[in-house]
């Protein structure tokens, strides 16, 4: 095995054990919250956020906020679903995009009304209602605007290019899941358990999109 290829199969060792790590953690903050107890790590990050009002970081993030809100996803979905037809000439690409995240609101809310959290603040211009856990901002972002990278660098040649493109749709989707907490209508754990659900399903959907492209192949 070459040194290269030796690299990539460590960094997926590390990611399946940081995924299984979360993936305990996630399922001891529900517990908790289930027992109307909040986690450790919700209470040593509340003192942050409660001095953050009328601040620039506030303002900041209450403009980053509205990138994962369903008044701006939803119309940028239709044009990624024409892009992507056009790009690949292929519907695939566009229903994986707009039905995986459309889907991911759905489950999103499911997941919400079982374990029933209250937010810590109540705030409807940012689309901040209804139950806290886990973001959906942070779930379906990471869905949508994933997808949407994993389908634009398979147009792009560049390594550079898609290195850049890649870096910047992560930072796109670490910056609108964080927003909620900064403006304080989620909890911490809340943006994590978003990105960790909405990272799991978006893995999903693009081994869903691989299957069904090899099952479309000739053999």
């Amino acid at each position: 095995m070459r040194q290269g290829d030796t690299f990539i199969v460590r960094i997926k060792i590390y990611i399946v054990f940081l995924l299984f790590f979360v993936f305990i953690l996630t399922g001891i903050w529900i517990v908790k919250i289930v027992n109307g107890t909040v986690p450790y790590v919700d209470q040593w990050t509340r003192d942050l956020v409660a001095h953050l009002d009328n601040t620039f970081v506030y303002t900041f993030f209450r403009g980053v906020t509205e990138l994962g809100s369903g008044t701006f996803l939803v119309p940028l979905n239709i044009v990624m679903a024409i892009i992507l037809w056009v790009l690949f000439r292929d519907w695939l690409p566009a229903l994986i995009l707009s039905g995986g995240s459309l889907s991911s609101h759905w489950i999103n809310l499911l997941i919400k009304e079982l374990v029933e959290r209250e937010r810590p603040s109540i705030l409807v211009a940012a689309n901040a209602e209804g139950y806290s856990f886990p973001s959906g901002h942070a779930m379906i972002s990471m869905v949508c605007y994933g997808l949407s990278a994993y389908f634009i660098v398979k147009k792009i040649n560049s390594s550079k290019a898609i290195f850049f493109t890649q870096l910047f749709f992560s930072m796109l989707i670490l910056l609108i899941g964080m927003s909620r907490y900064f403006i304080n209508v989620h909890y911490l754990t809340d943006v994590t358990a978003g990105f960790f659900f909405g990272f799991i399903y978006l893995v999903a959907l693009i081994y869903l999109y691989r299957d069904i492209q090899k099952r479309r192949s000739p053999t």
